[in-house]
C-alpha cells in the first residue's frame, strides 16, 4: 500500500515538474518576444533570436506559437488586456458618460501609438490572421469585451437617467464605438493623421455616439 502512495506521490511530482517546465518556457518566451518587438519591431526580428533570446529551441518555441505573427498576437494580448483593465478602472472613477467611454479606451489608443506600427500588424492578424491560432482567438475575445464593456457603461447611464435602451441599440452603439476606435489605429500607419488629432476625432466620435444613442432611447 505504501508502494502504492509513494508511486503515486512520485507520479504527481513529475507532472507538477512538467507543467512548471511549461509554464516557465512560456513566461521565457513570452518575454523574449516583448523584448524584441520592443527593441526592434515586428518587422526587425526572427524567430530564431527570439527561440536564443529564450533560451529554447526553434522547435519548442513553435510549440508555444506557430508563426512570428502568432507570437506578436500573444504579446499584444497581454498589453491589450493591461491597457483596457487600467481603462476600466480610470472609467470607473469617472463622472460623465461620455467621458468615461473615452477613459475605457484611451489606454488602448495610447498602446496603438506607442507599438506603431507593430500595432497595424496585430490589427491585420487580428482581421485577416488563421482561425485556427489559439492566440488569435483570444485576441477576438479581447475585443469582444471592450464592445462589452462599453455596452455596460452604456446601459448603467440609461439606468442612471431612467430610460431603456434596447440590446440591439446597445450593441449597435458599442460596436459603432469600436469601429471608430479600429480605423483611428489604422489611420496610424497610413499616416492621415497625426496622434493628436486621432485622438481628439475619437474622442468626438465617441461623444456624438454616446449623445444620440442616449436621446434615442425611451
Amino acid at each position: 500500500m505504501s508502494a502504492v502512495r509513494n508511486g503515486a506521490r512520485m507520479t504527481e511530482l513529475t507532472v507538477g515538474r512538467r507543467v512548471q517546465n511549461k509554464r516557465d518556457k512560456r513566461e521565457r518566451i513570452f518575454r523574449a518576444a516583448h523584448e524584441l518587438f520592443t527593441e526592434r519591431g515586428f518587422d526587425g526580428v526572427t524567430t530564431q533570436e527570439i527561440s536564443e533570446r529564450a533560451d529554447v529551441a526553434t522547435g519548442t518555441l513553435f510549440r508555444y506559437a506557430a508563426s512570428k505573427s502568432e507570437l506578436l498576437l500573444m504579446v499584444f494580448n497581454e498589453e491589450f488586456r493591461s491597457a483596457l483593465e487600467h481603462g476600466e478602472a480610470v472609467a470607473r472613477k469617472t463622472e460623465g458618460i461620455s467621458a468615461q467611454v473615452q477613459e475605457l479606451i484611451a489606454p488602448i489608443m495610447a498602446l496603438a501609438i506607442k507599438r506603431e506600427p507593430d500595432s497595424t500588424v496585430y490589427q491585420r492578424e487580428l482581421i485577416f490572421g488563421s482561425d485556427e491560432q489559439p492566440h488569435r482567438a483570444e485576441s477576438i475575445a479581447l475585443m469582444a469585451r471592450v464592445e462589452s464593456c462599453i455596452g455596460d457603461l452604456l446601459e448603467r447611464a440609461a439606468q442612471t437617467r431612467k430610460i431603456s435602451i434596447s440590446d440591439k441599440a446597445l450593441r449597435a452603439a458599442s460596436a459603432t464605438i469600436f469601429g471608430a476606435l479600429t480605423l483611428a489605429i489604422a489611420r496610424l500607419s497610413a499616416r492621415t493623421h497625426n496622434p493628436e488629432d486621432s485622438i481628439e476625432d475619437l474622442n468626438l466620435q465617441v461623444e456624438q455616439i454616446v449623445t444620440g444613442t442616449l436621446e434615442l432611447a425611451t
